[in-house]
């Protein structure tokens, strides 16, 4: 049986109109054609001028759209979008989108949902956005308490366990209890998401050298290592603390499934080198499968035909793979 083949379509979102979001989805759909049953959700009028449309009315109804238009479930948006100057009429409709999307896969009628960029600060001065980011809007959504980011690409998947805080603040943040939950999701995530029945996980250490045995700071020892000990001795396939300069060069990402990283930068760096346009945003943690592409609105280029898909394309493969093996 050909599980992708009994699949719904993937549900993907607009994101804010006024950036790259319509233009990548339109290119998307051009490399993926029918191998890939998606519609977008938004307001045809935003997609870029001649783009070829079939609306439709119901997620089903977009495996029946040829490949040279884009399936559309509309969705009336206030006000136009003018490329690179978002409209804060639009930010209840870029909220709405993501609600429904998650609202149709939470039915079934989709199989995954990819959401394209948005721009948090456009969503809180139009529409009182009270939450960080997308993650966090989707998380209060499918009513759970903790998610992980998880950023992917073919020769690489990295997960931060601390996000969007200074440096300064990262050693106090990073404490045991959540470094644990952490991991546990990432192995959750990995079973049920990626198909690894036995996933390897390498934790990076906080200091430089893992902390060289109290030498660059005592955090690796008083209580990564310990952890790492406590979940290998439970049957998890776990290394670490490991020195996180030595982690990510070809031979050493062969040995692990996922790096779980203390902090952004430690995570996202490598995989931003190794592969700065194909790499895929994932949230673990959720019960539905979610994916985004690994860049911003790009308001600078936004309406210019310069966006490149690479990202979103990945995104839509990755969440095709993940319902799958979900499925599986």
């Amino acid at each position: 049986m050909n599980r992708r083949a009994d699949l719904p379509p993937v549900a993907l979102t607009c994101g804010d109109p006024s950036g790259i979001g319509p233009e990548i989805a339109v290119k998307a759909r051009a490399v993926l054609g029918e191998g890939l049953p998606l519609f977008w959700i938004g307001d045809p009028a935003h997609l870029p001028p001649g783009t070829p449309v079939t609306e439709i009315d119901r997620p089903e109804a977009a495996l029946s759209v040829p490949a040279s238009h884009l399936p559309v479930l509309p969705h009336a948006f206030a006000a136009p979008a003018p490329p690179g100057r978002p409209d804060p009429r639009n930010a209840a409709g870029v909220i709405e989108v993501i609600a429904r999307a998650v609202a149709l896969v939470q039915s079934g009628a989709a199989s995954a949902v990819t959401t394209a960029p948005i721009h948090k600060k456009a969503l809180k001065d139009g529409a009182g956005f009270a939450f960080p980011g997308h993650t966090e809007y989707l998380a209060h959504l499918a009513g759970v308490d903790r998610v992980v980011m998880m950023l992917a690409c073919p020769g690489l998947r990295v997960v931060p366990a601390t996000i969007h805080i200074p440096i300064s603040d990262v050693p106090a943040a990073l404490t045991e209890a959540l470094l644990e939950e952490t991991i546990r999701i990432t192995h959750a995530g990995l079973i049920r998401d990626f198909g690894l029945h036995s996933p390897r996980i390498a934790v990076a250490g906080l200091n430089p050298h893992a902390g060289e045995g109290g030498a660059m700071g005592w955090e690796d020892e008083r209580m990564i290592r310990p952890l790492v000990d406590r979940l290998a001795a439970e049957g998890m396939a776990i290394r670490g603390p490991l020195p996180a300069d030595t982690m990510f060069h070809a031979g050493a990402r062969a040995g692990y499934d996922a790096a779980v990283c203390a902090y952004h930068d430690q995570a996202l760096i490598p995989i931003k080198t190794i592969d700065f346009a194909g790499g895929v945003n994932v949230t673990l943690g959720l019960p539905f499968v979610r994916t985004s592409p690994d860049h911003g609105t790009a308001y600078d280029i936004a309406g210019r035909s310069l966006a490149d898909p690479s990202s979103l394309v990945a995104a839509l493969r990755m969440a095709q793979e993940m319902a799958t093996a979900r499925g599986e």
